[in-house]
This record gives structure tokens, C-alpha cells and sequence, in this order.
């Protein structure tokens, strides 16, 4: 069969633009699993006190989301929300290093220690969104969750429940809404339930699963 000269060079410009669609194709498709491996594991800052830091329930949260995910504990046994009494969250080297690895979701369960008998209340809402700001700067632009902390009850730390109902929640919950954030409510999830608790304050192995399992339902992920 011959061919005119102007089929051949329909033919050979046909198979050019072929050649260059699947080469741009391959291209494309290796940039994006390239993009996708750089956004891998999924890095999330767990904030808190000494609920984060002793609990365990970040390293069960590790558990429940796999490989994909990267969870840090950042908890400051004794860290509070204000300045002023307890130790201020914001002072500690683990405020920075929460922000250092650059997270993709933060965690923030404070509170609990604001809730003391001797602190001052009046500044806590101003405070936790000076705090809550920090994060919502990062180059990043992390997914920040505020979770409402676990409920208070007997104990010889001289916390007290009451307290924690009257303005430390109220307070995140403020903040919640000034910031357009979302809350976990694990103030609910653990309430009625003391035996969750090893001295009327610190989750024992049984809360800091209920505290991972809620804060992975509020991802939305299967947990």
C-alpha cells in the first residue's frame, strides 16, 4: 500500500502528539505520587499537661490511625493555659517543638490545671486564644482541634470540677466559636465514669482509650 506524503505526515505528527500526551502523563502522574509521598506520614501534635503527657492516649491514638500518621506528645506535666500559678503551656520548650514539626492536625487539651483552687480565671479565655492563634499561623495551616478536658473528680491535687464547669469550659467553647474551631468533648465522653481514673484526675489505661477513640471519631476517621 502507498502512502500520499500528506497521510505520512499526518501519521508521523499523530504519533509526535501521542508520544508527548503520555510522556506529559507520566510526568504528571510521578509529580503527584511525589506530592503525596512529601505530605506523608500525616504529623499531628498532641498539646496538653500531664493528662497528654502521662495518659498514653497519644500513643494509643498512633495506634488506631497507623503508619500513616505521625503522633507527638507534647504534654508539660503541670502546664496550664495562664500565666500565672502553674506552669505556662507557652513558656515550655514543648510549646515550640509542637510547631517546629510543622504539624498537619494539633490537639489541644488544656485546661485542667487552670481549674486549680488558687488560679486566677479572669484571664483564661484571652489566654487560650493567644495560645490557639500560634498554631492557626503556622505555615502549615494545621487542622486544630480543642477538646474539652476530662471531668474533675475526687482528688488530693486541689483541682476542682466546679471550676472546671465555670469557666475553663465555657471558655474553650468561646474561643471555639470566636475561631471558627473545632471542639472534642471529652469532658462528656468521660463523665460518670471515675473509674476511668487513677487519682480523680489522670486517665488510667481504660480513659486514655476513650480519650483516643473520641478524638479519632472526631477526625473522622474508623477507628
Amino acid at each position: 500500500m502507498i502512502f500520499s506524503t500528506a497521510r505520512v505526515v499526518l501519521l508521523v505528527t499523530w504519533l509526535c502528539i501521542l508520544m508527548i500526551s503520555t510522556s506529559s502523563a507520566v510526568l504528571f502522574l510521578e509529580k503527584m505520587g511525589n506530592q503525596a509521598a512529601q505530605t506523608l506520614p500525616i504529623t499531628v501534635s498532641c498539646v496538653g499537661d500531664s493528662i497528654t503527657e502521662w495518659s498514653g492516649y497519644p500513643t494509643i491514638l498512633q495506634n488506631m490511625l497507623g503508619s500513616s500518621y505521625e503522633v507527638s506528645n507534647f504534654g508539660v506535666a503541670g502546664a496550664a493555659v495562664s500565666p500565672s500559678g502553674y506552669t505556662s503551656y507557652v513558656k515550655q520548650p514543648e510549646f515550640h517543638e509542637s510547631k517546629d514539626v510543622e504539624p498537619s492536625i494539633v490537639v489541644i487539651m488544656l485546661g485542667t490545671n487552670d481549674a486549680h483552687t488558687s488560679q486566677n480565671a479572669s484571664n483564661f479565655s484571652s489566654d487560650y486564644k493567644n495560645l490557639v492563634s500560634e498554631y492557626q499561623t503556622l505555615p502549615s495551616h494545621p487542622k486544630i482541634l480543642l477538646v474539652e478536658p476530662p471531668p474533675i473528680y475526687d482528688n488530693k491535687l486541689e483541682l476542682n470540677d466546679t471550676h472546671l464547669d465555670g469557666y475553663v469550659l465555657p471558655g474553650i467553647k468561646q474561643v471555639a466559636y470566636e475561631l471558627g474551631l473545632p471542639t472534642i468533648d471529652i469532658n462528656a465522653a468521660l463523665a460518670n465514669h471515675p473509674e476511668f481514673f487513677e487519682d480523680g484526675v489522670h486517665p488510667n489505661s481504660e480513659g486514655a482509650l476513650a480519650i483516643a477513640t473520641e478524638i479519632v471519631q472526631n477526625l473522622g476517621l474508623e477507628n
